[in-house]
């Protein structure tokens, strides 16, 4: 049963409806650098509500839903924990999940981790300063080593976020997640 649970999920509907609240969120992001909780909140709990039902109320639809939205929060948690990733963002990936389960989820977050380092990377070239963002990120890299406790680490962020070009990242998510889609085929 859960097996075509996770094939159900793959359902183009449900794909196109993530779809527009990726772009919903993309959008949002874009202009006040957050993706907020009217948006997040329901939308995972939209996910769990629709699996249970679409599991003919018993439990493999929930679980289905509930190790997505595990599994997505997860990916993106640590980085939120230590400053660099904001919250809005663990929830819109937990809403992913909440929809599309586990597998599906973990191929969005790859392609949004590499759609959003394609763009990280240009915005730093087009900057101009990459020395200043270069050194930076080696800072970082050495604060994570070092300090090892989140808290520091957030503390530190925050202090440093004025300094730093911020990638809304509701935005490179729904570029990445969107275009894996398209090429599984998801969209048709």
């Amino acid at each position: 049963m859960f097996h075509s649970t996770a094939a159900a999920a793959a359902d183009t509907w449900v794909v196109w409806f993530v779809t527009i609240v990726l772009i919903v969120a993309a959008v949002i992001d874009g202009k006040i650098l957050k993706v907020p909780n009217w948006l997040t909140f329901p939308f995972i709990i939209a996910g769990w509500i629709h699996w249970t039902v679409q599991g003919g109320f018993g439990t493999d639809g929930l679980l289905f839903s509930l190790s997505g939205t595990f599994v997505g929060m997860m990916l993106l948690l640590v980085l939120r924990n230590i400053g660099g990733m904001g919250a809005g963002d663990v929830k819109l990936l937990a809403g992913v999940g909440a929809w599309l389960g586990t597998v599906i989820t973990l191929y969005a977050f790859a392609a949004t981790a590499v759609v959003g380092g394609v763009m990280a990377a240009f915005m730093i070239w087009k900057s101009g300063n990459w020395q200043h963002h270069f050194t930076m990120a080696q800072r970082i890299l050495l604060e994570w080593k070092d300090v090892r406790e989140p808290k520091k680490l957030a503390a530190i962020a925050r202090e440093r976020k004025p300094d730093m070009y911020l990638l809304p990242y509701g935005i490179p998510m729904a570029i990445g997640s969107i275009a894996y889609f398209a090429l599984a085929g998801m969209l048709a």
